[in-house]
This record gives structure tokens, C-alpha cells and sequence, in this order.
């Protein structure tokens, strides 16, 4: 069920506590995506969230993914963390790191109530039948874009060109939002 973007920052406290009565989806857990636009403010809300859901955990898509599978990161993510949840055993994945261009450290992520699965792509359809709940960051593409071309400065220039061509691919073939619980627009202090 998709709802309406509602004005101004949610009621994170309301919507965690939605997100605690779900019931669970992988294993004993609630696997709750967390997808948008580049830029559009995944990782602040799922940083904020986490902290209404008494620091529930946040796999970050950016983690799994590289620079040769941006979207490529789906079998990664069901070896290393979904199989071993699902279990209710730990999950310990590669982490990407985007200077060194490698995988240089391993993640560790017990099972818990609640796990926020943070980035573009988190409510792709190979994923849909695994999440408790899908939460759609409702900024529009150019706005996000510029906001994340700004996070990231003229030296990233070169990746967002590539990044954009691939998101909006991504997007185009396997659309997120109209398969969302929720739509959330966070304020524009802008």
C-alpha cells in the first residue's frame, strides 16, 4: 500500500514504532528498505531512525556495492547477510571501500528486532518479498542529484555522470516507489 508523501519530516517515533509491530520477514528479523534517489537523504533517516529503534542496525547498500557492480550487489547481499539472518545467525559481509577500490573489511551484524537496509536499489523487486516494510525517500531525482553532487564535490563529478546514467537505468527497469509502505518527504530548509 502506497501512501501520500506527507509534508515536513516524519514522526519517526510513530513510524518506529510501526516498524516494531511488523511482523518479521527474514528469520527473526524485520528487514525495513530505505530507497531514493541518490542524495536524497537514505542515510540520514536510517541514521535517525536507527536511533528511535534503539540503534538498530544499517546495512548500507554503498558497503556491497563497487565501482564495477553498482547495482550488482544482490548476490553479495543474500550470501553474506540475508541467508545468515534468516538462519538468526550473524551475518559478517565485505566492505567496499571506495578510495582503495577493494573490499577491506569485513562487517559483523547480529540478528536484531529491526534491521534498516539503507540505498538506492533497497526495494528492488528481488527484494521486495524479503522486507517487512519499504520506505521511499519522495525528494525528485534532479533535487537529490544536486544534493548528492554537493556532498560529494567537483572531484566525484566524473562518477555522478556515470552514476546518474546507471541510476536512472536502474530506476527505469526495476521502479521502487510505487511498490513503497510509505512515502516520506523530508523538509526542504532550502
Amino acid at each position: 500500500m502506497s501512501l501520500s508523501p506527507a509534508p515536513g519530516p516524519p514522526d519517526l517515533r510513530e513510524l518506529a514504532a510501526r516498524l516494531r509491530a511488523l511482523p518479521p520477514s527474514v528469520g527473526p528479523v524485520r528487514l525495513i528498505g530505505v530507497d531514493g534517489y541518490a542524495g536524497s537523504g537514505k542515510s540520514t533517516l536510517a541514521a535517525r531512525l536507527s536511533k528511535e529503534l534503539d540503534g538498530a542496525p544499517v546495512v548500507h547498500l554503498d558497503d556491497l556495492a563497487s565501482h564495477d557492480a553498482l547495482f550488482g550487489w544482490m548476490d553479495r547481499l543474500t550470501e553474506q547477510v540475508l541467508e545468515p539472518l534468516a538462519r538468526g545467525g550473524t551475518a559478517h559481509y565485505e566492505v567496499y571501500d571506495w578510495e582503495r577500490r577493494a573490499y577491506t573489511r569485513t562487517a559483523r551484524l547480529p540478528p536484531a528486532p529491526v534491521v534498516l537496509l539503507e540505498g538506492v536499489g533497497a526495494g528492488r523487486r528481488a527484494l521486495r518479498g524479503r522486507l517487512a516494510h519499504l520506505i521511499w525517500l519522495a525528494v525528485p531525482r534532479q533535487r537529490a542529484w544536486a544534493a548528492g553532487r554537493h556532498r560529494d564535490g567537483p572531484a566525484q563529478a566524473a562518477f555522478w555522470r556515470g552514476w546518474e546514467a546507471a541510476e536512472r537505468r536502474h530506476f527505469a527497469d526495476d521502479p521502487s516507489e510505487p511498490s513503497a509502505d510509505i512515502l516520506i518527504s523530508p523538509r526542504c530548509d532550502s
